[in-house]
């Protein structure tokens, strides 16, 4: 969501999933953002703030922060496009590049494709994360508008981790192809 006008905007993100079957029942991450946007071009914010990400499950919870620095816009051809770059507490450099499509089935019932890559300069084990591309995630999400300030929606998504990332997921014993189903809401006032 955002508040704010058409040239400065304040801008916050939440996202997380939940395990609710098979071993890591119970297992979860999440990740909350907070940044300041600013027009910096037609159709193109540039945004700073930060991120906080936390996990919890049968380990102990980790959590850390970030610095953000990123954009947000219209690419050609009607793409949301997010580029944005992630300094952590402990210093270490991260990168994703998320875009999106809205098409139009009826006036209120859209289709959304998404892709999202991750990056990372450094390994950072703890996190099971390895330096080189992270993962990769397709996804669709379907949508009905009720009303433009008010959207639920189902999808699915396909996650491949890769590189340093995949080793130390097979390490844990964590898979390195996911599918997910799931189901939200799309809001704004």
């Amino acid at each position: 969501g955002w508040y704010g006008g058409d040239i400065n905007k304040f801008w916050w993100r939440a996202e997380g999933a939940q395990t609710l079957q098979g071993s890591a029942s119970g297992s979860g991450e999440g990740e909350i953002q907070a940044l300041y946007s600013r027009l910096v071009a037609k159709y193109w914010d540039f945004q700073t703030g930060v991120r906080y990400d936390t996990t919890w499950g049968s380990g102990p919870t980790r959590d850390r922060a970030f610095a953000v620095i990123g954009f947000t816009g219209l690419a050609p051809y009607w793409f949301d496009i997010e580029p944005s770059l992630y300094v952590s507490d402990d210093g270490d450099v991260s990168a994703r590049l998320s875009a999106t499509y809205d098409a139009l089935i009826t006036q209120r019932l859209i289709l959304q494709p998404r892709l999202d890559a991750n990056l990372s300069l450094q390994d950072v084990p703890r996190f099971g994360i390895g330096s080189g591309f992270n993962n990769i995630e397709f996804g669709l999400r379907l949508r009905y508008e009720f009303r433009r300030e008010f959207a639920p929606y189902i999808g699915v998504t396909w996650r491949r981790t890769l590189g340093g990332s995949a080793d130390y997921a097979r390490l844990s014993g964590d898979p390195v192809d996911l599918t997910h189903f799931i189901l939200g809401a799309r809001m704004w006032w």
